[in-house]
């Protein structure tokens, strides 16, 4: 099973790197982008596009890990709530106990 997934890795893999191959040799037109205050040097299309693409998933996990992050403190918090209020439990069930006998 383990081979299949290796397997099936490298096929996406190479699959990907064709795409992009043929991507690149479609797109050679030189343009230049303006942003409002900055006007970058010109470059191929599907360079710009490639940038973009990667910029976008360099931001996108940048901000799942910080949810992540914010969500893990919110379980480290609870959890710990939750065990004080087991050892507060606790504390009283022995209390009663020792009070009755």
């Amino acid at each position: 099973m383990n081979w299949l997934k290796t397997l099936l890795a490298t096929v996406i893999g190479l699959v990907i790197i064709a795409v992009g191959i043929l991507f690149t040799v479609h797109n050679t037109e030189p343009v230049s982008i303006d942003l409002v205050f900055v006007q970058l040097p010109e470059a191929t299309l599907s360079l710009w596009l490639i940038l973009a693409f990667v910029t976008g998933g360099v931001c996108g996990v940048l901000l799942s890990t910080l949810t992540i992050l914010a969500l893990k403190t919110r379980l480290r918090s609870a959890q710990r709530k939750v065990n004080s209020s087991r050892q507060e439990i606790d504390r009283l069930r022995t209390a009663a106990l020792k009070d009755s006998a």
